[in-house]
């Protein structure tokens, strides 16, 4: 074996020498496929030889942990590469021969072998040789039209062409299996990263997807003319909404049904100046302007300390926009009261006009529902808000928009 690799090698050499400039468009495309086929042939060869190793144990007798572990240091490979060429290696050994022997002559490639031999090991043992011939014939016939992606949706319904009356049984017990893999790997990773980002991470299995689909696709739509949010950004708000309409509800368990408690740690002249960051219980630091977004309808502890850090005080708890005032909130306003928008109150929270921080009433008068997203962009402070003698909000758009800064009014929500 080793001549002949290195023959293959010296054919290697005559090749990168070649002038590419010299072929012609047809050339070009016969040699990129040859030189295709030809490496799936070479990686198929390597496969063999990985298995054969993997199966006398060579890795563990020379002190490695385990045959991936020893290709990845000996290849210089990533571990997740050495893994995946020894379950490759494994998935193309227990293969029909004819897909060894398609793979071996360059039929298909090693991708779609590895879906062959997936689909075929993954056949109910009743199937029997007959349907195991036919659906290998079968897949490999496919692998000439279709890449390893649609393949493997093919491959889901072979015994559909091969065996029907076992497909549905078959496609059952499938599905079934793939559901108890998708239950036992669900899980969701929140990841503190630098710069205010936490990324978050997981599976789930298709039904709470479809939960979670359901429940933020109601407001994954744009907010209205002013929105320039991307996809992902809206979906990320609509998962906050989701939350903070969850929290509302009082119906979670103990330590979940109130809105977030801030504890905000000031110094005792921070206080006097108005809110500055906060720090959650987590030790994470929020800016003044989330603070003051989370304050307009949170719970908050104001936690006063003295030059030392010694605690002077700590406030009550304070309930913002709740019961009586919240439903008149919402009679008035409806909804989001932002022009253009039509996201209901149940997405919306209260906003005080004129901050509680700086001297502001929790009242009605001095009150108005926002949605996150227009929560978050009156925040910013391009937008002003003011209630009108009529006891109404209105919206002045920043003068890079309107010059005249012309009031606006939200007429979506009007009951009359």
């Amino acid at each position: 074996m080793l001549r002949a690799l290195a023959q293959a090698g010296g054919a290697v050499d005559d090749c990168a020498k070649a002038a590419l400039w010299a072929l012609c468009d047809d050339q070009l495309q016969a040699s990129l496929d040859a030189t295709h086929v030809l490496a799936q042939r070479l990686a198929t060869v390597q496969l063999g030889l990985v298995r054969e190793l993997d199966a006398r144990g060579v890795a563990i007798a020379q002190g490695a942990s385990s045959t991936a572990v020893w290709l990845r240091e000996r290849l210089r490979i990533t571990g997740r590469s050495a893994r995946q060429l020894v379950q490759l290696a494994a998935s193309v050994d227990a293969a029909p021969p004819a897909v060894r022997e398609a793979l071996l002559s360059g039929a298909i490639t090693v991708e779609q072998g590895r879906v062959a031999a997936e689909t075929i090991a993954a056949l109910p043992v009743e199937a029997g040789p007959e349907v195991t011939d036919k659906a290998t014939e079968l897949l490999i016939a496919w692998a000439d039209r279709f890449d390893p992606t649609i393949l493997s949706r093919l491959g889901e319904r072979v015994l559909t062409h091969v065996a029907p009356d076992l497909a549905d049984q078959a496609e059952l017990a499938a599905l079934e299996r793939a559901t108890e893999r998708a239950e036992a790997r669900r899980h969701v990773t929140l990841s503190e990263q630098q710069n205010g980002r936490v990324r978050l991470s997981g599976n789930l299995d298709t039904e709470t997807a479809s939960l979670l689909r359901e429940a933020i696709d109601p407001l994954c739509a744009p907010a209205g003319e002013h929105d320039d949010r991307s996809p992902g950004q809206r979906r990320a708000d609509a998962l906050g909404e989701v939350c903070r309409l969850a929290l509302r509800t009082g119906q979670l368990p103990d330590n979940g049904g109130d809105r977030p408690q801030l504890v905000v740690t000031v110094s005792l002249d921070e206080l006097l100046n108005g809110v500055r960051a906060g720090t959650l219980e987590t030790g994470a630091r929020l800016t003044p302007g989330a603070v003051r977004r989370l304050a307009c309808d949170a719970a908050v502890l104001p936690a006063v300390l003295g030059g030392d850090s010694q605690v002077l005080d700590v406030g009550r708890q304070r309930r913002l926009f709740t019961g009586p005032l919240r439903r008149a909130l919402v009679l008035r306003d409806g909804g989001c009261a932002f022009p253009g928008c039509d996201r209901p109150s149940r997405w919306c929270d209260g906003h005080h006009v004129q901050h509680w921080a700086d001297g502001g009433a929790t009242a009605l008068g001095n009150a108005v529902l926002l949605c996150g997203y227009h929560h978050r962009l009156v925040h910013r402070g391009d937008w002003t808000v003011r209630i009108t003698p009529d006891g109404r909000p209105d919206f002045l758009p920043p003068s890079w928009r309107d010059a005249q800064r012309t009031p606006q009014r939200n007429l979506y929500h009007r009951r009359c």
